[in-house]
């Protein structure tokens, strides 16, 4: 029996600004678009920083934390000489600090550094340093392609970020979870619309090794998601151009639609990491459906004279029937970096 649970989608963050550019061309190969939701799960590489959150105590608010020099986006590795890979294990490691310093060895912009913080006790005579923590997440995404051969997919062609301090979430680990779209939040001018998921709990159908500007890649180890699916030439950044296109998505129940949609901007090089065009949606059936580009249908390849061009990665807040999209060879070198 499948346990199922329903989440919200929230790993795609709606853009206001223009995006600029696309990365240098990868040689032409083919791969299989896929456009079928999934569940993410991340678990961070120590715990992260959202924000800093002053501490109510019985003399008025404190601060330890910003006294300290900590900063939204700072990672803890460690306190007091142990591991912290939770938000629970970091808590027991101020509880038993009993109010003295705590030694915390964290990472920043790729640095790592020690930070004494004390901890001061709130109303309820909790030791607190004065922040919210992340240790993971998870949400619903749209798998772009997959590598028949190997079972490697690229999805969503942004990263997975801190919805608080907007840092790019470090990846311990990760996977991936079959899920069907069970319900959609219909998106509209000034308020993103969102795709609701069930997911199948009881195993995983991939893991997630990379989170990166562009997107994040892993292995598919089910092929249920692509059996019997055809291979697809991808276009080199110079190859697209204005004009008509596909959106594939998966925005009701399992089932992947093939969207009309028209490229109205293709952006050179040398700009952002995930939006390389601006493209407009022209299908009825999904603007009925969803209002346009929703969060959960970051990822969706985008098909343009036959050949997988991109992948969907945001929407204009003030008109959701636009947004923009990530070319595939970009998502291919983030793949394929270090």
């Amino acid at each position: 029996m499948r346990i199922r649970r329903r989440w919200a989608a929230r790993l795609c963050a709606a853009v206001l600004a223009l995006g600029l550019a696309t990365g240098s061309a990868l040689a032409v190969q083919s791969l299989v678009p896929v456009g079928r939701a999934a569940g993410i799960k991340l678990h961070a590489d120590g715990v992260m920083i959202a924000a800093l959150d002053p501490v109510a105590t019985p003399g008025g608010q404190a601060s330890p934390a910003e006294t300290a020099g900590l900063q939204p986006g700072d990672s803890i590795l460690q306190a007091d000489g142990k591991t912290v890979d939770t938000n629970a294990g970091l808590q027991e490691a101020v509880a038993a600090a009993g109010g003295k310093a705590v030694t915390l060895h964290i990472r920043r912009d790729g640095q790592e550094m020690d930070v004494q913080v004390t901890p001061v006790k709130d109303t309820n005579g909790v030791y607190r340093l004065g922040v919210m923590i992340r240790d993971g997440m998870a949400g619903i995404g749209t798998i772009t392609y997959v590598d028949p051969e190997t079972g490697a997919y690229g999805s969503l062609g942004h990263g997975i970020c801190d919805g608080d301090s907007g840092v790019l979430v470090p990846l311990a680990e990760g996977s991936l979870m079959e899920a069907s779209v069970a319900s959609v939040h219909k998106g509209a001018a000034g308020a993103p619309g969102a795709l609701q998921g069930e997911f199948n709990l009881q195993e995983d159908m991939g893991t997630v090794e990379k989170n990166t500007d562009t997107g994040i890649f892993g292995v598919l180890t089910d092929n249920r998601y692509y059996a019997g699916l055809a291979p697809m030439p991808v276009a080199e950044a110079g190859q697209i151009k204005t004009g008509a296109c596909e959106i594939w998505s998966n925005v009701a129940g399992e089932a992947v639609g093939h969207y009309t949609a028209e490229i109205v901007k293709v952006y050179g090089k040398g700009g952002e990491t995930d939006r390389s065009m601006v493209i407009h949606v022209t299908d009825p059936k999904l603007i009925e459906a969803t209002g346009g580009i929703v969060q959960g249908m970051s990822g969706s390849p985008v098909v343009q004279d036959g050949k997988l061009v991109g992948a969907v990665t945001h929407v204009l807040v003030g008109d959701p029937t636009r947004g923009y999209a990530v070319a595939l060879d970009k998502m291919l070198e983030a793949e394929k970096a270090a």
